[in-house]
C-alpha cells in the first residue's frame, strides 16, 4: 500500500508539473522580446542570498513568485516585507500574507503585492538635436497582486496556482493585463531529495496605451486607439531540487544544532537562454544563517551572500534577512526582509 502511494505521489507531481508544458510545447522553446520584465525581478532576501535556487525550498508567502505551491508549508499564518534598492535608483518593495484555511492543514491562501518606483527623471524634447527640458517629471511604475491557493495532496506533494494582475506606467502611456502561475513541490522520500516546478506570467499579450503615444492600432471592434503592438510576458519555467545535507532530517549527517541546504535551479525564460543557480544555507540552531549562491550562465547577476536571523518566542517567529548581489558593470544592490509568523 505505502508504495502504491508513493508511485501515485510521484504520477501526480509529473502530470501536474506537464500540464501547461504539454498544452503548448512553445512555452519552453521559444524565445523572444517581452515585456514587463520587471515581472522576473527576485524579491525574497533569502532566495536572493542563495543564488535565486528557491523553486524546491518551500518557503511560504516569501516563494510565492518563484513556487505557488510555497504557501503550502505555512503552519497558521505568516506575513511578509521587503525593500530592494535597485540598481540606477530603481527600488521596489513587498507586502505578503498567507494563512492556513483549515485545521487539517490541507488548504492555504495568500496575497502578495509588488511595488516598483524608478525614482524622478526629467522630461526632455529633442529639438533640432538638442534636448531640453520642460521643467516636468515623470517616473516609471509598476504593480502586481497576486491572490494564490495552494493544496497540500498528501504529506509529500503540494500545489498551487496563482492569479495577478499586472500594470505598468511610463508618464501618460499605460499598460495592465492579468496572468497565471502554477507549481508544485514534492518530496520523493528518496535520500532527502525534493523536488519543485513552476511557471510563471502564462497570460495574454499586454500593450502599451494612452496620450503620450503618437501611432494609432485598431481593436478588435474596428475603433481606432493610442497604442502600440502587443507583446507577450516574461514567461519563465523553472525546475528545482533541494537537499538537507545536515541536520534533523538529513539523509546524510545528522544534527540537531546544525543545518546545510543545498539547493539547484535550472531556468528557462521566454526572452533568454537557459541557466542555472545554486544555492547553500547554513544554519545554526535555527538562529542565525549564512548564505550564498552563484548564477551560471545569467547576463548580469552571478555570485551573492546572504544573512539571517530569528527569534522565536510563545506562539510567534520573526526573521529578518539580508541580501547582497554583484550585479558585474551594473553595481551591486542591497536587499532586506522581514517575516513573521503567528
Amino acid at each position: 500500500m505505502n508504495k502504491f502511494k508513493e508511485n501515485i505521489n510521484i504520477l501526480i507531481f509529473v502530470l501536474f508539473s506537464s500540464v501547461i508544458v504539454c498544452d503548448d510545447g512553445d512555452i519552453i522553446s521559444k524565445v523572444a522580446t517581452s515585456g514587463a520584465n520587471w515581472l522576473k525581478l527576485e524579491t525574497d532576501a533569502r532566495a536572493v542570498g542563495m543564488g535565486g535556487a528557491y523553486t524546491a525550498m518551500g518557503s511560504g508567502i516569501s516563494g510565492v513568485p518563484y513556487n505557488p505551491a510555497s504557501i503550502a508549508f505555512v503552519d497558521k499564518q505568516e506575513g511578509f516585507l521587503s525593500h530592494t534598492n535597485y540598481v540606477a535608483g530603481i527600488s521596489y518593495s513587498v507586502l505578503g500574507y498567507s494563512q492556513n484555511l483549515n485545521q487539517s492543514g490541507t488548504d492555504y491562501f495568500g496575497v502578495h503585492l509588488f511595488s516598483l518606483d524608478s525614482g524622478s527623471m526629467d522630461v526632455t524634447i529633442d529639438d533640432a538635436n538638442n534636448q531640453s527640458g520642460t521643467g516636468e517629471t515623470f517616473k516609471f511604475t509598476g504593480i502586481c497582486v497576486r491572490g494564490t491557493y495552494a493544496r497540500r495532496l498528501t504529506d509529500r506533494l503540494r500545489i498551487g496556482v496563482t492569479g495577478k494582475y499586472i500594470r505598468e506606467q511610463i508618464y501618460t502611456t499605460f499598460m495592465h493585463t492579468y496572468a497565471f502561475d502554477i507549481g508544485s513541490n514534492f518530496n520523493t522520500g528518496l535520500y532527502g531529495f525534493v523536488f519543485g516546478m513552476s511557471i510563471s506570467n502564462i497570460g495574454p499579450e499586454g500593450k502599451y496605451q494612452g496620450e503620450g503615444l503618437t501611432d494609432y492600432s485598431v481593436d478588435d471592434e474596428g475603433n481606432y486607439e493610442l497604442s502600440t503592438e502587443p507583446f507577450p510576458l516574461p514567461m519563465i519555467l523553472r525546475l528545482g531540487v533541494t537537499n538537507e545535507l545536515i541536520g534533523p532530517d538529513s539523509e546524510v549527517m545528522q544534527s540537531d544544532d546544525h543545518k546545510l541546504l543545498l539547493a539547484v535551479d535550472a531556468i528557462n525564460p521566454i526572452d533568454y537562454t537557459l541557466y542555472g543557480t545554486l544555492g547553500m544555507e547554513y544554519s545554526w540552531n535555527e538562529m542565525i544563517y549564512g548564505r550564498m549562491g552563484y548564477r551560471m550562465g545569467h547576463d548580469t547577476a552571478k555570485w551573492s551572500l546572504g544573512l539571517g536571523f530569528r527569534v522565536k518566542g510563545d506562539g510567534y517567529k520573526i526573521g529578518l534577512d539580508y541580501a547582497y548581489v554583484n550585479y558585474d558593470v551594473l553595481d551591486f544592490t542591497h536587499q532586506f526582509g522581514l517575516n513573521f509568523e503567528f
